[in-house]
């Protein structure tokens, strides 16, 4: 049966913005800002900053330091302290060692040993190996080989069980979304053998633990989000009231821009230019050309999500 978990009320909206610290801002990151920020704004509630910096091997405190510099300069003041994940790793931890733990299992599995097992596989089913490396390889849910293995959760990756039913939620731009996270995405790797703390674990918790009640952000993201609801709803935290997720920014040859693709960081010496044309670019009405401070009162005032509703993807026009 299709189970839609309820959301949480609260008296109060609280939205937030989440960067990872792996680069500078860009006009992707900005844009998510931006929308997440006015739309927040427009309905009198408070707009969090938190740094997801669990991944100290490609997290730098160089690009954190800038991220809030750009976002000062542009005028997005984010209400009460920073939380940066780096010095929450205690929590994550007390949450697998107790709400998630039934949930949770050792796995010592490498991606060598797992290539090997659809390669296994695809010679029991005849399938051409060519075409498993293709189809299968990276793509197909973790078969679940250290399930029932005992091996010990301290010493080992970790990987917590998702639900195998379908989650329903209402989308405020992409429409009403229906995923079973175990068959998207099977059963995740929260705690690498490192100790390092996956991002769907540390997003969800602190999501829950700050009381947000909406999230906007990405499209890239929205594959993850029945399984954000339901190791939300495990661990006992209040529910999102409000999920948006935005059309990605695309480059004029329809490239993601992203830090991955070598997107170019965001210049803010001149930020009004900056502002404006990243209000273009999420189809908002125009704002007169002023200080950041009063182009944002503008943008919020008359901040809209129906012009974004079900596309999904935005081209980048030229400044």
């Amino acid at each position: 049966m299709p189970t839609s978990i309820p959301a949480a009320s609260s008296s109060q909206p609280i939205g937030r913005f989440a960067p990872s610290p792996t680069g500078e801002l860009h006009l992707g990151s900005l844009t998510t800002a931006l929308a997440s920020f006015c739309h927040i704004k427009s309905i009198s509630g408070k707009w969090l900053l938190r740094i997801e910096d669990t991944d100290t091997e490609r997290c730098d405190s160089q690009f954190t330091e800038q991220i809030l510099i750009d976002l000062e300069v542009l005028g997005l003041h984010w209400d009460g302290d920073v939380i940066y994940q780096s010095e929450r790793i205690d929590i994550y931890n007390d949450y697998l060692s107790s709400n998630l733990y039934p949930l949770t299992y050792g796995c010592q599995c490498s991606r060598k040993s797992l290539e090997r097992y659809w390669e296994l596989k695809a010679i029991g089913e005849s399938i051409d190996p060519q075409q498993a490396n293709q189809k299968l390889l990276n793509r197909q849910r973790y078969p679940r080989c250290c399930l029932d293995a005992g091996f010990n959760k301290e010493q080992n990756k970790l990987r917590i069980q998702l639900p195998n039913y379908r989650i329903g939620f209402k989308d405020g731009i992409q429409g009403v979304q229906w995923d079973n996270p175990q068959k998207t995405l099977g059963d995740m790797v929260v705690r690498r053998q490192d100790g390092m703390i996956n991002y769907i674990l540390a997003a969800s918790l602190d999501d829950g633990l700050q009381g947000v009640t909406h999230i906007m952000r990405g499209l890239d993201i929205l594959p993850m989000t029945a399984a954000q609801i339901s190791i939300m709803h495990a661990a006992r935290l209040p529910a999102i009231d409000h999920w948006y997720h935005l059309p990605l920014i695309c480059s004029p040859d329809g490239q993601k821009l992203s830090k991955q693709n070598l997107a170019q960081p965001i210049d803010t010496r001149n930020p009004s230019k900056l502002l404006n044309h990243a209000l273009q670019l999420l189809q908002q009405p125009a704002v007169d050309r002023d200080t950041p401070t009063n182009m944002l009162k503008q943008a919020i005032a008359q901040w809209d999500n129906s012009p974004l509703q079900n596309m999904q993807s935005l081209n980048m026009p030229s400044i």
